[in-house]
């Protein structure tokens, strides 16, 4: 009775007109089992008489019991409300019908459904009512909305991965850990992330209407579009991302630990603090789920970075990042990672699949609402990919690899995907104390030096790759040993090295039966371009013949099965690169000697065109 009093005392303070006759409710059976609603006492405005059918399982105009029923339902706040509170409202609600008291109309309020198979209230909704239950052991969510009725679907997902499945099970089947499954309707992260964009994302009029291309375009400078990265490491930056940071971009940033990903991008968020569209300082936010402000601070300190329109916040609330980050009118945003932040109402901890998504997802529309370009880092698995769900990376425009090995100190900055530029790019840093720096040079990046002081060092030749837009040289050993094993390969595919050596037993007769052959590419480089098929081959050559080749030799082709040499891709590019080194020879095959020969390299590097494997071996080895 003393929830009966309050509930009488809370109409009569909002003076609010009550429901009419108890008879005009709708009527369900009293074996229905189901616990007890919350009454909405505002919203109890009966107009139409519906009745719940156990056996077929939803409402009809007829009923198929004739027991005493225990509740009622209200069609407008779609609950089950007690009827024997409602009777012993009907004298009160005859006597307050003569006040004559109006009261402003409430919404309904929503009642979603919860881990126990209950109905649990939820945040006040315009327009829209919810209610949940549960009969013969089947899950749904009604949700009325503009009066049409439909069902909302329910899943089961796991608190730890974010895992979600129709049915419920005793431990999760993506990540096996027991007791995590929860039961949710989606709803519920539709709603929380309705009101959270309301928080930060500017209004727009409703009257937006598709727009034609050429008025889209009108009065838009493509040169003067992008923000300009300047000097010698924003060039080697802009490169990857095609030519400058585009307004409204996300980006999201990926590598191994402690390749220097939080270096990269604190000096990109110090060049466009410093600089920008008209050369004026500009806020860029970095927000760090990581590390606190203090040691970024001390990091930025020991790269002397020491720029006043940097701001620095340590969070991992994606609502309340955007929203202090919306007071600054940033010129970029920095989240530093990804896999440590969470939005409120989305299943799952922070790094989970579902949080990832949506976390990026709400990134993705503060940059395109704002025009705002959005920085984020991501983690990678062991088998280098960006960790979480797949469709992060469909959700970015840009997506960006650093690359580099443990032991030495060049970074390549790899584009694997870009809505605004070409992903052939590739940026080449290397890493120092005061950060990274660009390589003024990459061609000679993986040239160890020549060894004029040996007399014989056989099994070293020079192979001339393209990775991107990049021309690298690079240094391919081959060690010949008369014990018959199986042999070590690094750095490239070793059924390819197999197949050259096939093709060298038996189309230029080297008897490499009985030797074990190991071939290294130098500078931890992975080959995987035909270009380097010869030198592979020039290289088994030597160290078999133990004759050394000239340092001033290099060589481009790729080696078919008959032993003939084959023409790869950007012959032109190649052969300039290799004409600036200083080197005086490059082998090549015959079919592009005569375009290679109208090509202006100063007349100091001469074109040998060979047509198989016989003729490369009589020109190189003859004279020595």
């Amino acid at each position: 009775m003393k929830s009966l009093r309050n509930l009488y005392r809370h109409r009569q303070l909002l003076n609010l007109p009550e429901p009419k006759l108890l008879s005009n409710l709708p009527i369900i059976s009293s074996n229905h089992s189901h616990p007890l609603l919350p009454l909405n006492p505002t919203s109890i405005h009966i107009t139409q008489k519906r009745f719940f059918s156990e056996s077929s399982n939803r409402f009809s105009d007829e009923s198929d019991e004739d027991t005493n029923p225990k509740y009622v339902f209200d069609p407008v706040t779609q609950t089950l409300v007690p009827r024997t509170i409602l009777e012993s409202f009907n004298q009160k609600i005859d006597d307050n019908d003569d006040d004559g008291g109006n009261a402003s109309k409430c919404s309904s309020s929503d009642a979603l459904v919860n881990e126990s198979g209950a109905v649990s209230p939820k945040s006040d909704t315009q327009g829209v009512g919810i209610s949940g239950f549960r009969s013969k052991g089947q899950d749904f969510v009604s949700k009325k909305t503009n009066g049409k009725t439909g069902k909302a679907k329910v899943c089961w997902v796991c608190s730890n991965c974010g895992n979600s499945t129709s049915q419920w099970w005793g431990k999760c089947q993506s990540c096996d850990e027991v007791g995590t499954m929860t039961r949710i309707s989606q709803i519920d992260v539709a709603v929380e992330d309705s009101k959270m964009r309301k928080s930060w994302v500017p209004r727009k009029c409703d009257d937006v209407l598709p727009q034609r291309l050429t008025d889209v375009n009108k009065g838009i400078n493509q040169m003067t579009w992008r923000i300009p990265l300047s000097g010698l490491f924003g060039a080697e930056v802009g490169r990857v991302f095609g030519g400058g940071l585009v307004p409204g971009s996300l980006v999201l940033v990926g590598g191994d630990p402690g390749v220097g990903k939080s270096t990269l991008i604190l000096q990109i968020a110090a060049m466009l603090a410093e600089e920008g569209d008209f050369g004026q300082p500009a806020p860029v936010v970095y927000v760090s789920g990581e590390e606190s402000v203090e040691q970024i601070g001390n990091r930025a300190d020991r790269m002397r970075i020491a720029t006043k329109e940097l701001f620095l916040y340590s969070g991992t609330d994606i609502e309340d990042i955007l929203q202090k980050a919306h007071l600054l009118s940033p010129r970029a945003l920095i989240v530093d990672s990804i896999q440590t932040m969470y939005l409120d109402g989305v299943t799952g901890s922070a790094g989970g699949i579902m949080q990832v998504k949506e976390c990026t997802s709400a990134l993705l529309r503060y940059a395109k609402s704002t025009n705002v370009p959005v920085f984020l880092i991501g983690h990678v698995t062991k088998s280098g990919e960006i960790a979480g769900p797949r469709v992060l990376e469909h959700i970015v425009d840009v997506v960006v690899y650093m690359e580099g090995e443990k032991y030495s100190s060049h970074r390549f900055l790899r584009s694997v995907k870009n809505r605004f530029g070409s992903t052939d790019e590739l940026g080449v840093f290397e890493m120092s104390q005061s950060g990274l720096q660009a390589v003024a040079n990459p061609s000679e990046i993986f040239l160890s030096g020549q060894y004029f002081d040996f007399d014989v060092l056989p099994g070293l030749a020079i192979a001339v790759v393209i990775d991107g837009s990049r021309t690298f040289l690079i240094e391919i050993q081959a060690l010949c040993t008369p014990a018959k094993s199986s042999g070590i390969v690094t750095g490239t595919n070793q059924k390819r090295v197999e197949m050259i050596t096939g093709i060298l037993m038996k189309q230029a007769g080297l008897k490499l039966q009985d030797s074990t052959i190991y071939v290294n590419v130098v500078g931890g480089f992975k080959l995987t371009e035909t270009s380097g098929d010869l030198a592979i081959a020039a290289a088994i050559c030597s160290s078999f013949l133990e004759v050394p080749i000239p340092n001033d030799v290099a060589f481009i082709g790729e080696i078919g099965l008959g032993g003939e040499l084959r023409v790869v891709s950007r012959m032109e590019k190649r052969v300039n690169a290799v004409s600036k080194l200083g080197y005086r020879r490059c082998i090549v095959p015959k079919s592009a000697e005569k375009s290679l020969a109208l090509l202006d390299l100063g007349g100091e590097m001469q074109i040998l065109g060979c047509k198989n494997l016989k003729e490369v071996i009589n020109a190189v080895f003859q004279n020595n």
